[in-house]
């Protein structure tokens, strides 16, 4: 039986043959295949190979927009090509340089140094030798494919700012990265990063990220076809706190005139209008600004660059009368102190005039704080200071923000400085002189501030002691700021005197707005001593007093607060005339935009109908 079974399961030797025939002939097959492929036809499909390489392109992210507290567009981008070029792809590159400058129009050691710059990245990464090119540039790439296949136009977003420096020292530039900037971030070649203001302090937030897309090419740097793309995300949008029409009319006053405006809603913080004269065009950093130009900006002794609302620090002259008054009130020195100007105040046998002495020759008369403020009278304030002491001054001062940084959402901050006899010693190694004290009353001597922290300042004693932080993101919680408990008495006469110098015999009656409840302080901070200024010779302008001004509207729970720096300004109602058109202009703005009050409604009214300030100086 089993012999049986063995003989059935057997093929027959004639099957088993043709089986062993048909497996030899796929082996000879698969052999020759393997042959041709190999022998016959592989030079041809090696130099196939060599000619089609995989090249990744960048398609550089947007950067996130900015826009006005109501929606606005400030900043946006705009489509661009830049020619790059990659190493990879032609090993004589570098050869190549001087007929490539010549045809895009560039000069040759600008490409050389932009080929230097990025000399260790690797060679598949494309490097940009021209921004924003032609369709004359795009034609010569085209036409020099074969010549040239290094070359690759590449489109990208570019910055587009607005016209005429508007709001540019907030706003700031973009621009190449620095090479320490390159090695911290790993950022690739023509990435471009914020280098100053708003562009800089949010520079993470508005960068987007990058994509890119793999082409297949051949030896003449021709798209063979494409493998994959990733698109590219943009930055992320920002919504700022500055009110558009506030800032043009803050713009507009000012001019050309050298200084910063500064206005915010002390409620909460919101900056409404941020402005520094003299202005610049960040347009021109875009495409990259050329050595000549910035060497004329950064020589200027009217700093342009520098953003004066939150990096002058100067002396404040009369405005500091306003922590005068705070520190005299709340120690209860102040609270009944009547003083009889007589125009020159002697302490320790040394003679300190009053400004409307060297004016008219007599003084001021009997005077309490809220006149005081009002007349700006430097011998109430001689008389306040030798009676509170420098000590504590310096400790009302600092308590009230000044010395120190404001938090603003912006790079470069400067804190100011309010003198002491320990910071004295540590900076001068020398001791505290009494009528030092007596400078510093009126807001001269070593104390300095910045515009951003006087508007700070009069809104903060306006809101009754809430000192909120300044800041420009409308959309991120602001928590930050601190309290100081004034009692009502000091906000009420201080408030009282604010509200006698925009009236008629205040020291700033031009910027009276008929109808709208609002008042401030002015100040001339001299530049130089009077007697340094005696024995100069020659043309002296440059040394006129810095005129400052800072105002709240409403008076009584304010909704902005504003400060001007008008540099060598003359006369402070200069300064108050500017701030007085931005306020009006904040008014018309809540009435357009339909957010007054029943309490508000009439300053908007007035804003309406009242006549302009008084005529700005030229």
């Amino acid at each position: 039986m089993a012999e049986i079974l063995d003989r059935k399961d057997k093929l027959p030797e004639g099957r088993m043959r043709l089986v062993q025939v048909c497996i030899l002939i796929g082996f000879i097959a698969l052999a020759g295949g393997l042959w041709q492929l190999q022998i016959l036809n592989g030079v041809k499909y090696a130099e196939l190979a060599r000619e089609n390489r995989v090249r990744i392109i960048p398609v550089p992210a947007p950067r996130g927009r900015l826009y006005d507290r109501r929606g606005r567009l400030l900043v946006s981008n705009y489509p661009s090509f830049t020619a790059y070029l990659v190493r990879e792809a032609n090993k004589h590159w570098r050869g190549d340089l001087p007929a490539i400058a010549k045809g895009l129009f560039v000069p040759l050691s600008d490409v050389e140094a932009a080929m230097d710059k990025y000399e260790s990245a690797p060679a598949y990464q494309p490097i940009p030798i021209k921004q924003d090119i032609t369709m004359a540039d795009q034609d010569f790439i085209a036409a020099h494919r074969d010549q040239f296949p290094e070359l690759e136009p590449v489109m990208a977003s570019r910055r587009l700012y607005p016209k005429n420096g508007y709001a540019a020292n907030l706003i700031g530039y973009v621009g190449e990265p620095t090479p320490r900037q390159v090695r911290a971030d790993n950022l690739r070649p023509g990435a471009v990063v914020g280098q100053s203001g708003l562009e800089a302090f949010y520079n993470k937030r508005l960068t987007g990220v990058d994509g890119e897309r793999r082409v297949l090419v051949n030896s003449r740097g021709q798209v063979m076809g494409q493998l994959s793309e990733q698109p590219p995300i943009s930055g992320h949008d920002l919504r700022l706190t500055i009110d558009e029409d506030v800032q043009t009319a803050a713009e507009e006053a000012m001019g050309n005139r050298p200084g910063a405006v500064v206005a915010l809603d002390p409620r909460t913080g919101a900056v409404l209008a941020l402005v520094s004269r003299p202005t610049f065009d960040p347009n021109a950093f875009v495409q990259g600004v050329s050595p000549q130009q910035w060497q004329r900006w950064i020589t200027d002794p009217e700093h342009p660059l520098m953003d004066k609302a939150i990096q002058a620090q100067l002396a404040p002259g009369s405005v500091f009368k306003l922590v005068m008054s705070v520190a005299g009130l709340q120690t209860g020195i102040a609270e009944n102190l009547n003083v009889d100007c007589t125009g020159v105040f002697y302490y320790y046998g040394h003679p300190y005039r009053c400004y409307i002495y060297t004016e008219t020759h007599h003084g001021h008369g009997v005077l309490n704080i809220a006149q005081a403020i009002t007349h700006s009278c430097d011998f109430y304030f001689y008389t306040l200071g030798s009676k509170l002491g420098i000590q504590t001054i310096d400790q009302y001062a600092t308590e009230l923000g000044l010395g120190q940084h404001t938090g603003i959402d912006l790079p470069h901050e400067a804190a100011g400085q309010i003198p002491s006899p320990a910071w004295q010693m540590r900076r001068f190694h020398r001791a505290w002189y009494r009528g030092e004290t007596i400078n510093v009353s009126i807001g001269q001597g070593s104390v300095t501030t910045t515009p951003i922290q006087l508007a700070r300042l009069a809104g903060g004693i306006a809101s009754g002691g809430h000192f909120a932080r300044p800041h420009l993101d409308a959309d991120a919680p602001n928590t930050a700021g601190f309290n100081v408990p004034l009692s009502p008495i000091t906000v009420s006469d201080i408030l009282t005197g604010m509200r006698g110098v925009t009236e008629p015999g205040g020291t700033a009656a031009s910027a009276h707005l008929v109808g709208v409840s609002w008042g401030g302080k002015t100040g001339t901070a001299q530049t130089i001593s009077d007697a340094a200024l005696r024995r100069l010779t020659g043309n002296t302008s440059r040394f006129t007093p810095n005129v400052w001004f800072v105002g709240v509207s409403p008076l009584q729970n304010p909704q902005i607060a504003v400060c001007v720096l008008f540099q060598r300004g003359y006369e402070s109602s200069y300064a108050a005339r500017i701030a007085a058109r931005v306020v009006q202009a904040y008014w018309l703005a809540e009435a357009k935009e339909g957010l007054l009050t029943t309490e508000t409604a009439s300053n908007s009214t007035a804003a309406h109908t009242a006549t302009a300030p008084g005529q700005l100086p030229q």
